[in-house]
């Protein structure tokens, strides 16, 4: 019996290639994704899955033999070849057909990973299918099959996603506006030109756009394809002042993620992005519900319930996002971490959709208008950005810090995701990792000094 825990984790699939994710495995995997969720028709399910890859180099090999274990469980494989990870599920809510990403998204050039669904994009965690996956490979207990082996078949599908990317947040009448990308060597470099310029047949947008990085290559020769890191955005920030750019757009690995730089080279807060987005998805859903996570700014509920919407506080992480967004039919969800989630997308997380409606949002308004002007009425607070300690004993350094400011008069705390701690003006979030010895900090506070000093009385606690 094999140990697959740092390899089959809580949303996917990933590890270092070949040592940890190699063909043998993946094949083993293909098999049981078709068994653990019932796909064959025999079973009553659709016949067939939708399979694709980003641009690492290992991506083609274990494809194969993943759709391979697929195959030989009789059920249909549909390969798309490269594509974003919302490309795929754009596949697979199209299709209404299950579906296999192959991607380690953010993670370095070593990495590979699979990213599974459901039909109509509904994602495959723990608790859905994942652990149940997970058990019959390391048992080695995927049932045999002697029926007809399923058949592969080609489709290219990228005019199509671009087709429908354009249809939900419509830019075509916007205002000329100059922006930079930075695709990262990632496939942003593959689904850009396609939704930002002309490159899959549909009409030119008034957009000036300037590429960097779009050459498709999973060695990541420039830099890291993880805007979440600041390190990886100094490009972009140069390149936005340099050509005099209205905003800049950096794209992870898989181009699920976007991450939005404004006309000073400064980043705005995925928090910003979320409130924005909620507003304009809003106007076309009155009423409806908006789903932000707990490490999000206080502006973004503050934003939701000012146009009349209902805000739902959930905890961090995209299955959690997603099954609250299914129970409530919320017309958007926003994390701080950059993943924006859509109704009208099966509810799946789109970077690019995020990035169409940061582009309609300004181009909308008056000519000369900025970006940091627009939204500076979506600023309101002093936000530290998560901070990673590393921390041995999780449970007592989070329980001191419970003891020490539940003291305090007039606070509030909740445990939904570690632990949050709230005050008229202020609130902190510690939440451990589930995979590394380490605390999450995020702080908010209405003044940037009481922010840091808070932060920095945290940290010295955590690292006591």
């Amino acid at each position: 019996m094999r140990n697959l825990d740092q390899v089959i984790k809580a949303y996917d699939v990933r590890g270092i290639y070949p040592e940890q994710l190699d063909s043998e495995l993946c094949y083993a995997i293909g098999g049981a994704f078709v068994s653990v969720l019932k796909l064959a028709v025999r079973d009553g399910g659709p016949g067939a899955v939708v399979i694709g890859h980003d641009m690492r180099p290992s991506g083609p090999e274990l494809v194969s033999a993943f759709a391979n274990g697929v195959m030989d469980q009789g059920v249909d494989v549909i390969l798309i070849g490269l594509a974003s990870t919302d490309g795929l599920y754009f596949a697979s809510g199209k299709l209404n057909l299950p579906g296999a990403m192959f991607t380690a998204s953010h993670n370095p050039a070593q990495y590979n990973g699979i990213k599974l669904c459901r039909p109509g994009a509904a994602p495959v965690g723990q608790e859905s299918g994942l652990r149940a996956i997970k058990e019959m490979v390391e048992q080695d207990a995927v049932p045999s099959y002697d029926g007809p082996q399923g058949v592969s078949s080609d489709r290219d599908m990228l005019t199509e996603y671009a087709k429908y990317m354009r249809e939900l947040v419509d830019v075509s009448a916007v205002r000329q506006l100059k922006v930079v990308v930075d695709a990262g060597n990632g496939m942003g470099g593959y689904t850009a030109p396609a939704v930002l310029e002309d490159a899959a047949g549909l009409p030119a947008l008034p957009l000036a756009i300037t590429r960097m990085f779009y050459e498709l290559d999973g060695t990541f020769p420039n830099h890291e394809a993880n805007p979440i890191d600041p390190a990886n955005l100094v490009d972009l920030q140069a390149k936005v002042i340099e050509v005099g750019a209205d905003l800049g757009l950096a794209f992870d690995g898989d181009a699920d993620r976007c991450f939005v730089v404004d006309e000073r080279g400064e980043l705005v807060s995925p928090s910003t992005i979320t409130a924005i987005i909620a507003k304009r998805e809003l106007a076309k859903s009155p009423g409806a519900a908006v789903i932000h996570n707990l490490i999000t700014s206080r502006a973004v509920p503050e934003v939701i319930l000012e146009n009349g919407g209902v805000p739902v506080r959930t905890r961090v992480g995209h299955s959690f996002i997603k099954a609250t967004m299914a129970e409530t039919n919320a017309v958007f969800g926003g994390e701080h971490s950059g993943h924006f989630y859509f109704r009208d997308f099966w509810r799946a997380d789109s970077g690019m959709l995020a990035a169409l409606h940061v582009i309609a949002a300004l181009g909308q308004t008056a000519p000369g208008t900025t970006l940091s002007s627009m939204l500076a009425p979506f600023i309101r607070y002093s936000m530290s950005g998560e901070i990673n300690t590393e921390v041995n004993d999780q449970a007592g350094v989070t329980a001191a810090i419970k003891a020490k400011y539940t003291q305090l008069a007039g606070v509030t705390f909740d445990e939904m995701d570690g632990l949050t701690i709230s005050a008229d003006d202020w609130w902190f979030n510690v939440r451990p990792s589930n995979t590394e010895p380490l605390l999450r900090l995020n702080v908010e506070a209405k003044d940037p000094v009481k922010m840091a000093s808070l932060r920095d009385e945290l940290l010295a606690k955590m690292r006591e």
